[in-house]
């Protein structure tokens, strides 16, 4: 049998053939993952449906689970633990029927991780959301909720609101941390901003980890020469998904409103100079060491350009000071359905 020259015409059959074996691959395991969600869900209702109607204590789970580990030998997933789990998994969404749903779009470990590891509802939400959005592995999934990603997104200070498009400034809200955890470092507490920077661009895989979801490395000292002179952004990064531009300012000390203006200043001249005809705005990121909230909050009140304020450590605590910033139960659901 003679082959065919890989033509162009055969190379878009082999490519359209390979991702309709990988979608069709893709749905079979995310309909066994909901059949196994379903199955320990109802496996959970039925013990605790059970205990109530028998009056059966604790001791029913571990026979229960020694004699389904005997009729069913090789069958993992029917600990007494595991079995434990169900239970309260179905107590605790028995009666949510906003998150009942999406425990099925993600997998039973991850789905243990959020429901022991969060303390509310709305936290849950935004994990669950996030894991489906973005693939969260469970290694990944534990990283994000051990640096508190719930409460760095969700008080984060920006003019998003007056200075974007109603279509993409949630979703430009949710690619801003108030707050970045760079623990993954080896930097003395005195160090430079060129250490830093360093540091950040040989650790590039677990730093956009970091940022979060959709973010491209463009480059650092990214330079643009206006009339002749050399201009440094620090690091310039692109968001797939707002299809912008995004410059990173590190600076090692405390905020200052003129830093404002030198990011407004670089957005200027992003806009003008780089950003292609069919790409929205650029944003701005300055992240400090330290900042004070209201200093901010006059600082962007009247910038023009869009433009975030986030503070980092190199340590995994977030600071207990900035709970009290987080928004309300509205303003989570609102943010979280612009996912």
């Amino acid at each position: 049998m003679k082959l065919i020259r890989a033509t162009n015409e055969y190379l878009t059959l082999l490519a359209e053939i390979k991702n309709r074996i990988r979608a069709a691959q893709y749905k079979a395991l995310k309909a066994a993952n909901q059949e196994m969600i379903s199955l320990y869900w109802d496996i959970g209702r039925t013990i605790h449906t059970k205990q109530n109607k028998y009056g059966w204590g604790k001791s029913i789970v571990l026979n229960l689970s020694k004699d389904l580990q005997k009729e069913l030998p090789g069958v993992a997933g029917f600990s007494a633990d595991n079995l434990w789990r169900m239970r309260k998994f179905y107590l605790q969404y028995q009666n949510n029927q906003k998150l009942a749903p999406m425990v099925q779009e993600i997998s039973w470990s991850n789905n243990i991780q959020i429901m022991e590891k969060c303390k509310d509802n709305s936290e849950r939400e935004f994990y669950i959301t996030m894991t489906k959005k973005f693939g969260w592995t469970k290694d990944v999934l534990i990283h994000q909720i051990a640096n508190k990603t719930y409460s760095k997104y969700l008080m984060n200070q920006t003019n998003f609101d007056t200075l974007l498009p109603e279509k993409y400034k949630h979703q430009a809200k949710l690619a801003v941390k108030d707050h970045y955890t760079f623990d993954f470092l080896e930097l003395s507490d005195e160090h430079s901003e060129h250490e830093l920077e360093l540091a950040l661009i040989n650790n590039l895989r677990k730093f956009l980890i970091e940022m979060g979801g959709y973010f491209s490395f463009l480059g650092n000292q990214y330079k643009i020469t206006l009339e002749g002179e050399d201009l440094f952004i620090d690091l310039l990064l692109f968001h797939r998904k707002l299809k912008c531009l995004v410059a990173l300012e590190l600076k090692i000390g405390n905020f200052k409103p003129e830093y404002v203006g030198k990011m407004q200043f670089y957005l200027s001249v992003l806009d003008d100079k780089v950003r292609l005809q069919d790409e929205n705005p650029s944003i701005g990121i300055i992240i400090c060491r330290e900042k004070k909230r209201t200093f901010v909050e006059y600082s962007l009140k009247d910038a023009s350009k869009p433009i975030g304020v986030a503070t980092y450590k190199t340590t995994t605590k977030l600071p207990n000071n900035l709970k009290k910033y987080l928004p309300s139960a509205e303003e989570i659901t609102k943010r979280l359905s612009a996912i």
